[in-house]
């Protein structure tokens, strides 16, 4: 990453109220698919995983907003 924890936590807090249960998600603007050659973006079908222990998992899948 970039910034730290704190200089994100700092940045937003000047803009917004953060509350216990606020969740941060932060990435690159054209996304890590976008270092590849050729570039690699999701595409219908794909699902995204991201799990925390003693949580859980969240499970998202992408779906092509046009052919709803």
């Amino acid at each position: 990453m970039i910034f730290s924890f704190r200089k994100i936590i700092n940045y937003i807090s000047t803009f917004t109220t953060l509350v216990p249960g606020d969740i941060i998600v932060t990435g690159t603007p054209a996304g890590a698919g976008a270092r590849f050659e050729p570039p690699i973006w999701l595409k219908p079908g794909a699902v995204i995983e991201v799990e925390a222990e003693g949580i859980g998992v969240l499970r998202n899948g992408v779906v092509d907003e046009a052919a709803q």
